[in-house]
This record gives structure tokens, C-alpha cells and sequence, in this order.
């Protein structure tokens, strides 16, 4: 599936972990038959590809607004994504509400983090 369908995936379990609510209740509080712990599993997987109504069921069961859903800078901190690619598209989610300056900003302190980083790994593989 698409990268866009795992970024929502993870988000909907952040927000359903941060909840402290399980697969199976966030099913049951939907109040729809065709929910299932497996259904919310494959959702958040990003193995699924749902419908607006969809999304917005699951939504109203985990009670937050869209905004809440597509703020995409509360996964930054997840260690358990473990796909750059996914990484990346979450980066990119953040980079684009930003003005130009801001990005080339984010492009300079990025390359400088790098190179520091690269450097002190180059020193200490020298000693």
C-alpha cells in the first residue's frame, strides 16, 4: 500500500496508544458491525484502503478532529517506525506547510547535524 496509508495507519495508532484504548475497543466503540480488531489492525498497518466515511467513523471512536489526525509532528518522536521511507514522507508532511526559507533553514542545520555527526563517528573510528 501506499506510503500515505501507513502514515495514517501509524497515526491512528499513536493516537489510539496515547488513548490507552485497545484494537478491540476502539471496534466496539465505533458501533459498526463490519469493525473488527483485524479491520483497525489492517487500517493501521496501512493495509487497507479506506473511504472518507470510513476514516471519519474511526475518528468519531477515537474522538478527534481532523487536525488532530493529520498532524503529522507528533509521530516524529515514535521510535517504532522502522521504515525511512515512512520517516521521510512524515518529514516531508512537515517541510511543506513551511515557507522556502524555513526548508533552506531546515537543509543548512540538517547538513550541519550531518557533518558534525560524520565527523565525530570519522574521530572515533580513528582511534
Amino acid at each position: 500500500m501506499s506510503d500515505f496509508l501507513k502514515l495514517v495507519g501509524e497515526q491512528l495508532r499513536t493516537i489510539r496508544l496515547a488513548k490507552g484504548m485497545s484494537q478491540e475497543e476502539v471496534a466496539e466503540k465505533t458501533g459498526k458491525i463490519g469493525f473488527s480488531k483485524g479491520r483497525i489492525s489492517n487500517i493501521e498497518n496501512g493495509q487497507s484502503n479506506i473511504t472518507l466515511s470510513t476514516l471519519e467513523i474511526l475518528m468519531k471512536a477515537l474522538e478527534i478532529s481532523p487536525d488532530e489526525l493529520f498532524n503529522f509532528q507528533q509521530l516524529s518522536g515514535i521510535t517504532d517506525i522502522e521504515e525511512k521511507n515512512l520517516m521521510l514522507s512524515i518529514h516531508h508532511s512537515l517541510l511543506r506547510e513551511r515557507n522556502l526559507n524555513e526548508v533552506k533553514y531546515v537543509m543548512r542545520v540538517t547538513k550541519e547535524f550531518l557533518d558534525t555527526i560524520d565527523a565525530e563517528t570519522k574521530k572515533n573510528n580513528t582511534k
